[in-house]
């Protein structure tokens, strides 16, 4: 996609991203109340782990219109490449409705986390706390589709008991205590985004309690 301003010159067009490189050694420890640096480094570190090749071979299809192509072939599992597509693209959307004129994409998939960032730091508030839920989300998905929910999950109170019971079934965070359940009598399911949404609002909460 390109955009063309009357001020300067346009803009090159985006890039997604292929499949990466061995996988790296993630900074986060799950602790749901690590800092935002934290936040963003351990979602680029499990992003980085999803994906293959985006070093050696980077994509070169633009975000929008055919599919990407990739400059050697190479082994890749479609719903990784469909994941970190998505998530890249959720990243884009966002910045775009914050920023007209971002920074060029970086070259490296793991990078994307820190541009959104660099590229929303003067937004409203709410945006950018919207943006850090979105980010803290995408950790947790990363974690989740490598098979690790129980280094990401567990270190959450489920936000109804407030018991460290939570694990990953079908698609939600559920309640193991038995006392923990919904209007239905059902056992009491939690939204990845809801848990984000969570971790960033009590995080906001402590930054001022500290400040003060």
């Amino acid at each position: 996609m390109t955009r063309s301003t009357t001020s300067g010159p346009r803009r090159a067009p985006r890039t997604l991203y292929g499949l990466p490189a061995p996988p790296a050694a993630g900074r986060g420890d799950g602790d749901p109340l690590m800092h935002h640096t934290d936040d963003t480094d351990s979602a680029a570190a499990l992003l980085r782990q999803l994906s293959a090749y985006f070093r050696e071979h980077p994509v070169t299809g633009p975000v929008e219109g055919r599919a990407p192509t990739r400059a050697a072939p190479a082994p890749l599992s479609l719903a990784t490449l469909d994941h970190v597509t998505q998530s890249v693209r959720e990243l884009t959307d966002l910045t775009d409705a914050v920023n007209a004129e971002p920074s060029p994409l970086p070259r490296n998939v793991q990078d994307v986390y820190a541009w959104c960032v660099a590229n929303t730091e003067h937004a409203p508030e709410t945006t950018q706390q919207r943006r850090d839920t979105v980010i803290y989300r995408q950790y947790l998905e990363h974690a989740i589709h490598a098979g690790d929910w129980r280094r990401v999950i567990r270190p959450h109170r489920c936000p109804e008991c407030r018991t460290f019971s939570l694990m990953w079934k079908e698609g939600r965070a559920l309640c193991t205590k038995s006392e923990c359940v919904d209007a239905d009598g059902m056992s009491t399911t939690v939204t990845l985004a809801r848990l984000a949404h969570e971790h960033v609002a009590a995080r906001k909460s402590l930054r001022h309690v500290s400040a003060t």
